[in-house]
């Protein structure tokens, strides 16, 4: 059975934002940061069912009490009209995203 992803409420820590977010929300808006932190990147555009929009890497980190890690801001648009988020992703949440082994792609079935 293959590993299955941490709850998003390990992976990311909301700031601010101006829209109701769900769970399949907060975790598009992690895999985007994620993707944009591990690569060093500054920003990208994220689209599927729920929203559209682009997250942008702040290059800062921050802390909050005892939750800390690097910050990211999503201007984003939904069904409920258009908002934004910003959110750092926890420590913790990349400790457990480094543990976990890549995906690996899936061989082609040959016919013979």
């Amino acid at each position: 059975m293959a590993e299955q992803t941490p709850p998003y409420w390990l992976l990311i820590s909301v700031l601010f934002s101006s829209q109701p977010l769900t769970p399949a929300l907060a975790m598009t808006l992690h895999e985007a940061a994620y993707d944009l932190y591990s690569r060093g990147e500054g920003s990208r555009e994220v689209a599927g069912d729920l929203l559209s929009g682009r997250v942008t890497n702040l290059r800062k980190d921050m802390a909050l009490g005892g939750i800390a890690g690097p910050a990211f801001e999503a201007e984003i648009e939904t069904e409920r009209g258009s908002g934004t988020v910003r959110f750092m992703l926890t420590r913790q949440g990349l400790e457990m995203m480094k543990a976990q082994p890549p995906a690996s792609p899936a061989r082609p079935k040959y016919l013979n």
